[in-house]
């Protein structure tokens, strides 16, 4: 089903395929080493970094999507975080070192609250509008594949890379 510039079918297709990719990760032995160069940061993140990341954005952009729906004004809302927010640094920190199975059962029910918000959003929620710190404006579609579909992609990216030198 396309909704105005969205393909929810596409979006659905690859949340399944980055679940089965992340839950290999989950029951796999966790490697050591570091994640290649985060770009532009340099960033390099442990396993249990990415896995504490992956628990906890979901809920967070679900949250910022809601508020750019719901928003009544005109023009594009203000949303988002940047990678130094303070609250995703702390629970990075905080999560780190639980264990894979506790963090995949975490985000494994945050995929399927995803899925179902994306399914269920109204076709005239996919026009809408906001503004980010440092992206600039950017439409429901473009939110749902950087800071939540694509970015999925790009940890278990990550993982892979993470656990193909640990082989």
């Amino acid at each position: 089903m396309s909704t105005e510039g969205a393909d929810l079918d596409a979006f659905v297709t690859r949340l399944e395929y980055v679940a089965m990719r992340l839950q290999r990760h989950a029951a796999a032995p966790t490697p050591s080493g570091l994640t290649d160069p985060d770009e532009p940061s340099g960033e390099q993140w442990d396993w249990g970094q990415v896995w504490a990341h992956l628990g906890e954005f979901i809920p967070y952009w679900i949250s910022q999507m809601r508020l750019i729906i719901e928003a009544r004004g005109p023009g594009p809302v203000p949303f988002g975080r940047t990678k130094t927010d303070p609250v995703r640094v702390d629970a990075i920190e905080r999560d780190r070192n639980r264990p894979n199975s506790e963090l995949w059962s975490r985000l494994q029910r945050q995929l399927g609250e995803l899925r179902k918000f994306l399914e269920e959003l109204p076709a005239e929620a996919w026009t809408k509008q906001g503004e980010h710190p440092t992206l600039g404006a950017m439409d429901l579609p473009r939110i749902v594949d950087a800071f939540l579909v694509g970015h999925l992609e790009d940890h278990a990216t990550q993982l892979d890379g993470l656990a193909a030198h640990n082989s």
